[in-house]
């Protein structure tokens, strides 16, 4: 009887204890914060400073914290943070297309580091719409996001940085912060992060490559060039071809969209207007495989008959034949970037609100040596 009575009771101690599926313990009540605090063996301030995602953490202490998180099945009481006005506010990524391979990554960036942080992360597109922009911002400033971040190229008018200034100073009055990557810088005084990369260093890269293999009749594939980051790419091809003594040639500098199609397009036209060219630099690496099918196409061999290189080094690029020479965009660290500094500017002693990444050339196999 005492034995089957000390298993009664074990039995009854085992269900006390066990969390059920919404986080409470022992069926009567869900797990809080204090519970947490207690099972990874730190302060009730330090598991609320993890979970805010606004202040420095070790990475120990983090993986401690969200060890017991996960085991208890905590769940943060959101209406009480709000009553408190402590609400670790969503990421708010807002992009032109949602489809383009290069900020994808960018997207993946952002989530990755917002999600380490324990803050959610939003993706809106704009579809070029400046009005939609407007509205995207002022809705994420109302819903408190603990950042906004606008990514792509820009035309760097009047217009573009008035928009941008009152941006900048909504959200700050929010409590929010302005992000800008890969898009025109503002004037100083603005509360504004600047992550921007090397477009006009990538593209002295790939055409000096082109150059130095003995090229010098170059068809460049670029951009819209009202958009900041065409512009700077053009900049490199212009300087890449100054710095070997080669005149440009203004009958090779064929601006389009970045899209498969026009590269397709734009390559079919010089081929019909008899231009003379051994090598061509796409502005994009989506531009380059519209360039590649449209030289196939015309019997053309790659790299056999002409070189090619693309801008960007997204995915695929490395599986098409021949694997495609392109420049290196560290688009994920883009994003990381974007959020660790938006969210990190009260752990800096200096504020370091613009910052440039590197681009890399990666040599593969679409370039051929002349000579």
């Amino acid at each position: 009887m005492t034995s089957a009575g000390n298993s009664s009771s074990d039995s009854g101690q085992a269900r006390r204890s066990r969390r059920g599926p919404n986080g409470t313990q022992g069926g009567d009540r869900p797990s809080t914060i204090r519970d947490v605090a207690t099972r990874a063996g730190v302060s009730v301030a330090t598991v609320s400073r993890t979970l805010a995602g606004n202040y420095p953490v070790s990475a120990t202490t983090r993986a401690r914290v969200m060890a017991a998180v996960e085991s208890l099945h905590y769940v943060v009481n959101v209406h009480a943070k709000a009553l408190s006005g402590r609400v670790a506010g969503p990421i708010a990524l807002v992009i032109q297309d949602i489809t383009g391979p290069s900020l994808a990554h960018v997207a993946a960036g952002v989530e990755q580091e917002a999600a380490d942080r324990g803050r959610l992360s939003l993706v809106c597109a704009t579809h070029g719409d400046a009005a939609r922009e407007d509205d995207l911002v002022q809705l994420m400033r109302e819903q408190h996001a603990g950042a906004v971040v606008l990514v792509g190229g820009a035309v760097q008018d009047d217009a573009y940085r008035s928009r941008m200034a009152g941006y900048a100073k909504a959200l700050d009055a929010a409590g929010s912060r302005l992000v800008l990557v890969g898009r025109p810088s503002l004037p100083d005084g603005l509360p504004v992060t600047v992550i921007e990369y090397d477009n006009r260093g990538g593209a002295f890269q790939a055409v000096d490559h082109l150059l130095t293999a003995g090229h010098r009749r170059i068809l460049f594939l670029g951009g819209d060039p009202l958009l900041s980051t065409a512009e700077r790419r053009r900049e490199g091809w212009l300087h890449a071809l100054r710095a070997h003594g080669v005149p440009p040639a203004e009958e090779l500098d064929l601006p389009g969209p970045y899209t498969r199609v026009s590269g397709y397009q734009r390559i079919r036209e010089a081929l019909a207007a008899g231009l003379d060219f051994t090598a061509v630099f796409a502005g994009t690496d989506v531009v380059a495989t519209g360039a590649l099918a449209a030289l196939r196409e015309a019997g053309l061999d790659v790299p056999g008959d002409v070189s090619l290189v693309g801008f960007d080094d997204v995915p695929f690029a490395a599986d098409l034949s021949p694997a495609l020479t392109t420049v290196r965009v560290p688009y994920e660290d883009l994003g990381r970037t974007a959020v660790r500094l938006a969210l990190g500017r009260g752990e800096r002693l200096t504020a370091d609100d613009h910052v440039v990444l590197g681009t890399q050339l990666v040599i593969r196999r679409s370039v051929r040596r002349l000579g």
